[in-house]
């Protein structure tokens, strides 16, 4: 794979020039390819799998649109066991061709003397070059151009042109949608039911589209989708029980190309102002423009959003940040603002994680409150919109306020699985990871990220006061007093690190004092006090009214968040109470016996152990700390519930982690590299090159042919954006404490503040300068730097020499 730039002579826009190609054809890294080429506008996405292979062990075809999930039941372990998954949808991609005397064309079936795969960055493009060698001489060449319309988000495209480079005759041309697919893309899931689609039918529409509609199992959502097929010869169909087929004859000569475009339209019920999904699909094939009108305004739709978030960074960081801007805007897209739908951990790339809502928002959102506000704030609504799901949990588990699930999906209920398969061993193994409750705090600081830089002050008052409350009060709620200790402590819960989930030889699961838990409980508390005092009377009584909000409990509120314990061993924060007496693990014995040592949590399952025993965490989970706040924030919180926490001890802290963390997630290196890139800068950059190569290196051992890693991905551009600029949105200004790494000394990038578009910061040989476009009736920006204050008003243009 190499990273290319395109039209040099564009200057400062040479970064949005970049396109990936991948030469020749490797079975192997197929997977791979295809979730890296995957198309998508935010409505939905299309793996890059290559249009005549069908699912099999080598290639996987892939459409998810955002939101549409499935239940079924599954009899795994001899246990029933329920999963929601978001459902691979007909594929609409299928084109085969088959020369006269041959087979359709393969590249696993006919020799290749040629294939180039090339993700064109800037249009959101996908090409394909592939050199056909056929048997008895001759040579043909397919080139085929694919999009899913960045504009009409209901709509995808591929032209197809096959040139007879030294051969004459006749050829077939299949062109079909395809119903007959399954969720079948994770190995490990595939004692799992994955039928999800019923009711299929293909057809022809009397004006000439043909269609296949369908429905999920037991969501019952209804899917249409029609295609319009657009080529100089005649067609006949041949539609098959769960495919809708149409067959074209085609003469070449040498020399000569036939040029064959597929047009397809994507509706489901869940799409507003439609009155059936099947027509509005058909309709809507019909009417659209031909390929090169489609293909013109899909670019022109692109070219907006990588304005609205240009980013420019030189060398091959650069590239690799412009692939995961690219990836993360396919996600999520301005056309994501009109949905209701979270941040699925592995894109729409595929079904790792059957498609669920994690945390990764919380490395999410900071990027894009900054660049597409009413996206963050409709991925907030999600979250709202499930509140009461999320209250009805914390009274299932004894508890008041909001408990949100570790895993959601389509309606806010836990769907973490209650077993987890390890490969290495094929047990089946009970799954505690529900008991990541910290995943309210993450929403509860979304909230609060997302009205600090936006100013939303109305959904801060409203939807976020609501959230926000909740979560406090689950809380306080879920806090015992320990006479012993003198402080409340949380227990029974599991953390970021998720590796241990039960203290050794216990009978159940669960550990007390996550540290990391506790501190952004007492962080939320403080957060929520002081939004109650901030709001308007009239809102403040409503809200008090709505949820039951008495004096007393807000006085219980105000000591529990300076009462939680934090835990300590050897002068370092302690994970978790009594983390301190684990076991040291022999890191180098499993380095040389296994190399890989990432999931360690695989390998001493397979041995008849398991981590809970040993000092060895999967990823950051203390040092979490360290990524959501600043040190003068983190000390202050450490300060109000009186615990110390100065430069030394977290210095320690770190050092500890570093030296017992497996790096089991490609949030591991993001989180390390943001924290040393702080505290320690000669230590950064390793961390940074794995978070940057995670996905396009897959240094997880193949998971990201099952799906990207969006917040990883998400991380590294926020990176840029706020670790390495120190930037912070707080009272009304951007506060600025840049930390440039010698590898990443010099970038540009624009975000949106407050009203302001286009605000732009360029840092470079220790100048950062500052651009806000002229912008009527909006007030100046206030830069805020470490020894003073730089007001920039619209129009304006500020270069300012930064303290060495």
């Amino acid at each position: 794979m190499t990273a290319t730039t395109r039209d040099p002579g564009r200057g400062a826009a040479q970064a949005r020039g970049l396109l990936w190609e991948y030469d020749g054809y490797d079975p192997a890294e197929e997977r791979l390819r295809e979730s890296l080429c995957t198309l998508g506008n935010g409505y939905f996405a299309t793996r890059g799998a290559l249009p005549e292979c069908a699912a099999d062990a080598v290639h996987y075809p892939g459409t998810y649109a955002a939101g549409v999930y499935n239940r079924l039941t599954s009899e795994v372990a001899g246990r029933r066991v329920g999963n929601e998954d978001m459902v691979n949808l007909p594929d609409w991609l299928p084109l085969r061709i088959r020369p006269d005397g041959h087979d359709w064309l393969g590249p696993d079936t006919t020799p290749v003397a040629e294939h180039r795969q090339i993700l064109h960055l800037d249009p959101g493009v996908l090409e394909r070059l592939t050199r056909y060698r056929l048997d008895g001489g001759g040579t043909l060449l397919v080139r085929q151009l694919r999009l899913v319309h960045m504009a009409d988000p209901h709509l995808a495209a591929l032209r197809t042109d096959i040139t007879a480079e030294d051969w004459t005759g006749e050829l077939d041309v299949e062109a079909a949608l395809d119903g007959g697919v399954t969720n079948s893309g994770v190995a490990r899931y595939r004692d799992l039911d994955g039928r999800h689609l019923t009711r299929i039918e293909a057809g022809s529409a009397e004006s000439g589209a043909m269609w296949l509609r369908c429905r999920t199992r037991t969501s019952d959502i209804g899917v249409g989708l029609a295609c319009r097929l657009t080529a100089d010869a005649p067609a006949t169909d041949a539609h098959e029980p769960m495919r809708a087929v149409r067959l074209l004859r085609l003469a070449l000569a040498p020399g000569r190309t036939v040029t064959v475009d597929k047009c397809v339209a994507l509706h489901t019920s869940h799409d507003p102002a439609i009155s059936d999904p099947l027509w509005a699909a058909v309709d809507r094939a019909e009417t659209a423009p031909p390929f090169d009108e489609l293909l013109a305004s899909h670019a022109t739709a692109w070219e907006q959003l990588w304005r609205r978030a240009e980013l420019d960074v030189p060398g091959e960081p650069g590239s690799i940040l412009r692939l995961h801007l690219f990836h993360v805007l396919q996600c999520l897209s301005p056309h994501t603002a009109d949905l209701d739908v979270g941040v699925p951990a592995r894109g729409l790339h595929g079904e790792a994680y059957r498609g669920h809502v994690f945390w990764d928002e919380l490395f999410v959102l900071p990027y894009l409150n900054l660049h597409l506000p009413e996206v963050s704030r409709a991925l907030l609504h999600y979250r709202h919109r499930r509140l009461d799901a999320a209250v009805h949990a914390a009274h299932e588990v004894g508890r008041r306020g909001a408990l949100y699930p570790w895993q959601s999906g389509s309606d806010g209920r836990e769907e973490t699985q209650e077993l987890h398969l390890n490969p290495r061993s094929g047990r089946w193994l009970p799954d505690h990871s529900r008991l990541q409750r910290h995943v309210g705090s993450a929403v509860a600081y979304n909230v609060w990220q997302y009205c600090e830089a936006t100013g939303d002050t109305d959904f801060l008052h409203t939807e976020g006061a609501e959230m926000l409350l909740q979560i406090a009060r689950f809380w306080a709620d879920s806090a015992t007093y320990d006479e012993h200790l003198g402080r409340h402590r949380i227990m029974g819960v599991v953390g970021p690190d998720e590796y241990h989930d039960a203290y050794p030889d216990a009978a159940g699961p669960g550990l007390d004092d996550n540290a990391y838990t506790n501190v952004t409980a007492a962080w939320v508390l403080l957060r929520a006090l002081g939004l109650l005092r901030d709001l308007p009377e009239p809102r403040r009584l409503e809200l008090a009214e709505g949820i039951g909000l008495e004096q007393d409990e807000l006085a219980r509120w105000e000591e529990v968040s300076r009462t939680l314990h934090v835990p300590y061993h050897d002068g370092v924060i302690s994970q978790f109470a009594g983390y301190g007496d684990l076991a040291e693990l022999d890191w180098q014995a499993y380095r040389d016996r296994y190399g890989d040592i990432r999931r360690l949590d695989r390998i001493l399952e397979a041995e008849g152990d398991t981590v809970n025993r040993y000092k060895a965490s999967k990823q950051a989970d203390v040092l979490m700390l360290g990524y959501l706040f600043s040190p003068a924030e983190l000390q202050s919180l450490f300060r109000r519930l009186g615990h110390r926490l100065d430069e030394d001890i977290w210095s320690a802290t770190v050092d500890h982690y570093l030296h017992r963390t497996s790096h089991g997630s490609t949030l591991s290196g993001l989180v390390h590299g943001w924290i040393l890139a702080r505290a320690r800068r000669a230590d950064a950059w390793g961390f940074v090159q794995e978070a940057l190569r995670g996905d396009i290196a897959d240094v997880q051992g193949g998971t990201t042919g099952e799906g990207i890693h969006l917040g990883a991905m998400a991380g590294t551009l926020d990176l840029v954006q706020r670790c390495l600029t120190g930037l912070e949105t707080r009272d009304g200004a951007l506060w600025l404490d840049p930390v440039p790494l010698p590898e990443l000394s010099s970038y540009g990038f624009s975000l949106r503040y407050q009203g302001h578009w286009g605000v732009s910061l360029r840092l470079r040989a220790g100048l950062l300068e500052a651009v806000v476009p002229a912008a009527s009736g909006r007030p100046p920006i206030d830069f805020r730097l470490q020894d003073r204050v730089v007001r920039v008003g619209p129009g304006e243009r500020v270069r300012m020499r930064l303290p060495d």
